[in-house]
């Protein structure tokens, strides 16, 4: 079941939707359950509440899968340039966003500081990183290798898809290499061969999108983390395509396959 509530974004002084997965069976079964976090919390359960009227349908697949898990959706702000700014954790002067100063670790601070302990005391959770992950797309995916990167000590996993890393690979690869990363550290990396940068199926591996992601997986293996790197065949930006990964980056992330 997906429920609703509301919680102070500090970082913002605003108020944020939380849309929260539960077990069908939570209310009965008296048992604790690892937490996954996603970005874009909106675009994850219902097309009603997503952004361009397609989710993730990731409520249809958590009921049919084995594992039961409670997954917290944040939802971003729509106004303006929220998004891009609560999204991002560096700064820029021009270039591809302009000039932006980014409150990305803002954000992380306040899911760690703020948003986890509310969900480990308020929901039956199993706190430990080890039971603990973290996903989104686009900004969201670049997030949510921020948060295993740089946030490692909460975060034993992430999913990172379509992330908007090319901009600023300079800043993430000296985040990787000055950064403590725990052996059991899980990374899923994706894009799609139809995205900015790739030239078709042919060139799935050769775009700028794909030798970015390459490069961060090199560097995070180097760290002793395990990866999985893929480019999806015919993939495109949108919700539709990062729904039909969901079973590669879940089952990857915890269930070892």
């Amino acid at each position: 079941m997906v429920i609703g509530r509301g919680m102070r974004f500090t970082p913002a002084g605003k108020d944020r939707p939380l849309h929260i997965h539960l077990p069908d069976d939570y209310e009965e079964s008296g048992e604790r359950y690892p937490v996954m976090y996603f970005f874009d919390g909106h675009n994850l359960f219902r097309d009603l509440d997503a952004t361009y009227g397609k989710s993730w349908g990731l409520e249809d697949f958590l009921r049919g899968w084995e594992k039961p898990i409670i997954v917290v959706g944040m939802e971003c702000g729509h106004e303006g340039r929220e998004r891009l700014v609560e999204y991002c954790p560096y700064h820029f002067r021009g270039g591809f966003w302009g000039d932006l100063r980014g409150e990305g670790d803002a954000t992380l601070r306040f899911m760690v500081e703020e948003l986890k302990p509310l969900i480990d005391r308020e929901y039956r959770t199993y706190p430990f990183r080890e039971a603990t992950a973290i996903g989104g797309s686009s900004m969201g995916g670049l997030m949510s290798l921020y948060a295993a990167v740089r946030y490692n000590r909460w975060f034993s996993k992430a999913a990172c898809l379509s992330s908007a890393i090319t901009p600023c690979m300079r800043a993430l690869s000296e985040d990787i290499a000055r950064s403590p990363i725990d052996a059991d550290t899980r990374v899923y990396l994706s894009w799609g061969s139809e995205e900015a940068g790739g030239g078709g199926p042919q060139n799935d591996y050769e775009s700028n999108t794909a030798r970015c992601n390459l490069s961060v997986e090199r560097q995070l293996q180097e760290k002793g983390a395990y990866t999985r790197a893929l480019c999806q065949r015919g993939g495109r930006h949108c919700e539709a395509d990062w729904e039909k990964q969901i079973p590669d980056f879940m089952n990857f992330l915890w269930l070892d396959r």
